[in-house]
């Protein structure tokens, strides 16, 4: 299990100006990540260093994205201002998350603008919903396309998490034993407690400017 990429859902402007904000910022040029059929959302990616990617993502006119929880999880965000979504752990195999949380993965896929269609299965996005400091899981079937491949990520690497919410609470989403510092080497979690609904604050970047924090 390693954290595989941050969502974030596009502001009031949209999803290209809200992806250019966050790029600036970053020093990364967005790359058009494609449409989601399943889900009815399209996305542009920002590529990481070590294996991870962020996420802008944005609602279509489209009845997938009024069925599939990924697509309601995405306007109800963009609809309350857009922000930070979700972060997503990546695992090789779906069985034990899948046992535990008494649920099955469901398939998704992308089609990007060159062609290439990525695939995965994805667990978890209705426990996002009813307690968005959660992550969701996702389990890659196209290792070879992943989205942090697709394009530079100008030495940027994802650093930290500040999440509103109980680390116990999401220690016990994700299997994990519950002691204090058990979390992925490199990326610093903070939790502080909620005020009003729990959910990801912020994520922070090393880049060669120096830290960012978005």
């Amino acid at each position: 299990m390693r954290v595989d990429h941050v969502s974030y859902a596009a502001e009031s402007d949209g999803l290209v100006p809200t992806a250019k904000r966050l790029a600036s910022a970053l020093g990364i040029e967005p790359c058009d990540g494609g449409i989601h059929p399943r889900f009815g959302t399209r996305n542009v990616i920002l590529p990481l260093e070590e294996g991870r990617f962020l996420e802008v993502v944005e609602v279509l006119d489209h009845p997938a994205s009024d069925k599939a929880p990924f697509g309601q999880a995405v306007r109800a965000r963009s609809e309350a201002g857009g922000g930070w979504m979700a972060w997503v752990v990546a695992v090789d195999d779906m069985t034990e998350p899948e046992q535990r949380l008494g649920r099955e993965a469901v398939p998704g896929n992308r089609h990007r603008p060159d062609g290439v269609e990525l695939t995965w299965r994805q667990l978890g996005v209705k426990g996002l919903m009813a307690d968005p400091q959660l992550p969701f899981y996702i389990q890659w079937i196209t290792k070879d396309v992943h989205p942090s491949l697709l394009g530079s990520s100008g030495g940027v690497a994802l650093s930290g998490f500040q999440i509103a919410g109980d680390p116990n609470r999401v220690r016990e989403w994700l299997g994990l034993p519950l002691r204090e510092n058990y979390w992925e080497p490199g990326i610093d979690f903070s939790f502080v407690a909620p005020h009003g609904t729990p959910g990801l604050l912020s994520v922070s970047f090393r880049t060669t400017q120096g830290d960012v924090t978005l």
